[in-house]
């Protein structure tokens, strides 16, 4: 593993390896850490990556920190939009 990529275990037991695509601060609902990442591998029908995005907090308890859900709608539409705005910015270069 390098330092782009993470696992995370499933709620099944299995540990997914995933690419770290975006990471990003944001004051607009606290001052929060997030990470977008697409797991290895996986893909929607049309082939394409599946993108996902958690908050990222540090812990002295967990090693590399932990990762959080996003839990409101307008914060996933902050995140998507940043995403996106990266998206463009990357599909111009």
């Amino acid at each position: 593993m390098d330092e782009n990529q993470f696992s995370i275990v499933d709620e099944s037991g299995n540990e997914i390896l995933c690419d770290i695509v975006l990471t990003f601060e944001s004051e607009q609902f606290g001052p929060k850490a997030y990470v977008v990442f697409s797991p290895v591998g996986e893909v929607d029908e049309d082939g394409e990556p599946v993108y996902d995005a958690m908050i990222f907090e540090e812990s002295d308890d967990v090693e590399g920190g932990k990762l959080l859900p996003i839990e409101s709608e307008e914060e996933w539409e902050m995140v998507q939009e940043v995403f996106n705005t990266f998206q463009d910015e990357e599909d111009e270069e």
